[in-house]
């Protein structure tokens, strides 16, 4: 912000927020953008009042004309010019983020002295705890990342960073870990100044946006990037004005462009690093990121399954929340589904996704090849499964499958010899591993072989923040990995081709 602009006041919710005289709307939202702020999802409506910019050309053909007589707006193409209320039309605080992950039992020799705090930057979600120095959980705390205003993928948020909005990305994250800190602290009972350790982990791109480093080699192949981290910084140098300035804050090393230390904490979690046979990871989200493990030697790639399992890009898509169908199943020939908090179905997420696929295949409504004699098929009154989300999650889970399927076939390995398949992250956590064997998401010979583990990513970063030795351990995971391009590999695009089948053999 130049000196020259002015401060005004916006209330949210009844909130009341600063935002400077011709900023967007959207950096205040609290609802999800998918399309990056380009005025085409829809999804940032709310009723705006007061001092704004007037009704854009794309408002005007996004709107109905009872939307536009009772104020609603797009906030990504509001602009503020005074004050103004934003009232979201979507008043749910029903997301849920996935804080559980495994019980951490090792040996303590922690980073801090008085209070630590491990904390995971999702692409869409951030999920963080608060420890004492004898290794209990005093507090956790998880939100949306409000980062998802400018996109609902990495790549929209590399792009808006490269296109001036760097600064505004990285003040919107730190502002979202400022807050997390200060209700850890609020629920511990304690001042979060006493926190004199944070380890924040999240994939390669998100530690670049939180520290504002240039995304531009993160844009375009090569994929080369120098900055990986296993870097310690002072609370001061990166904002984070909820602790002391001298407060440490330890970003773990990353692997690659699209190889994070998310990954490397999920690794670290896991123990399949340690284990002398072969295994599969996978952190199943809209960046989906895979390592196996065999003979030793530890293979990584990433694949860019887009954020359908998310719920964009779904006719009637959202995330884990209240009203979300999240569970499908075929009884009598007919779809019974579970909706969370037990309410009138609103839309459908991602493991409710999976199942309904996995169901409208039993009942053939949908054949394997992913045709719908209907262009709709109905899973819960009023939510609806269309003939394109269906073929979003063709293309979704076949890039996830394919990635898989990848690494064990360039490690000239079948894949009856792996030994088991690890899912860590939210979206794994809720998957029902068969109807995940059934669609094609993963290898179906593996369904049988498959272990969630949670948050690994959180749990990783703990098991860092708890035992100083732990560092140089994820340090080492980070250097040994060999990372398999897969843009240009033509064994992942044949079987990229073959996911695309309903099929339950690869």
């Amino acid at each position: 912000m130049s000196a020259e602009q002015k401060m005004i006041t916006v209330t949210v919710n009844g909130e009341k927020r600063s935002l400077a005289v011709g900023d967007r709307l959207s950096e205040l939202a609290t609802t999800e953008i998918p399309c990056g702020g380009h005025g085409k999802c829809g999804k940032c409506k709310a009723i705006v009042k007061g001092e704004v910019s007037p009704l854009s050309d794309n408002e005007k053909k996004a709107l109905t004309d009872e939307e536009i007589t009772a104020g609603v707006r797009l906030l990504c193409c509001t602009f503020a010019a005074g004050d103004c209320e934003i009232v979201h039309l979507d008043r749910s605080s029903g997301d849920l983020v996935l804080m559980e992950g495994k019980t951490l039992d090792q040996p303590l020799d922690p980073m801090f002295s008085r209070y630590g705090v491990a904390l995971d930057i999702g692409t869409t979600t951030m999920a963080a705890r608060l420890y004492a120095t004898n290794g209990t959980v005093l507090a956790d705390y998880g939100m949306l990342n409000p980062q998802s205003a400018y996109g609902a993928d990495v790549i929209s948020r590399i792009e808006a960073a490269m296109g001036g909005d760097a600064n505004a990305l990285a003040r919107s994250v730190r502002g979202a870990i400022n807050e997390m800190l200060e209700a850890l602290a609020k629920s511990a009972k304690i001042s979060a100044k006493e926190i004199d350790v944070l380890v924040v982990t999240g994939n390669t791109a998100m530690l670049y946006l939180l520290t504002e480093t240039s995304t531009e080699p993160l844009s375009h192949a090569p994929f080369y990037v120098e900055r990986l981290f296993d870097e310690t910084m002072s609370a001061e140098a990166l904002g984070l004005s909820a602790l002391a300035n001298d407060a440490k804050v330890y970003l773990p090393a990353c692997i690659a462009a699209f190889v994070g230390a998310d990954t490397v904490c999920a690794l670290l979690a896991s123990d399949i690093c340690e284990a002398n046979k072969t295994v599969l990871l996978a952190d199943i989200g809209t960046n989906g990121e895979m390592a196996l493990v065999h003979n030793g030697t530890l293979t990584v790639c990433s694949t860019a399954a887009g954020p359908a399992f998310e719920g964009v890009g779904i006719s009637m898509g959202m995330r884990g929340a209240l009203g979300a169908v999240d569970r499908v199943k075929v009884e009598n020939g007919a779809l019974v589904a579970h909706v969370i908090g037990d309410t009138t179905p609103v839309g459908i997420c991602g493991s409710g996704l999976v199942d309904a696929v996995a169901a409208l295949l039993e009942t053939e409504v949908v054949d394997e090849t992913g045709y719908m004699e209907d262009d709709e098929a109905e899973i819960a009154a009023p939510v609806v499964l269309t003939q394109q989300d269906v073929r979003m999650v063709q293309l979704a889970k076949s890039a996830i499958c394919a990635g898989l399927c990848t690494l064990v076939k360039t490690a000239n390995v079948n894949m009856s010899a792996v030994k088991g398949l690890v899912l860590a992250g939210g979206f794994g956590s809720y998957l029902d591993v068969k109807n995940a064997g059934r669609i094609g998401l993963i290898p179906n010979e593996l369904s049988d072989k498959t272990a969630v583990i949670g948050n690994a990513a959180l749990d990783g970063a703990s098991m860092i923040l708890l035992d100083k030795s732990k560092k140089a351990r994820a340090v080492a995971i980070a250097k040994s990995a060999q990372v398999r391009e897969l843009s240009s590999d033509p064994v992942f695009s044949e079987f990229y081709m073959m996911g695309m089948m309903f099929s339950d053999e690869m």
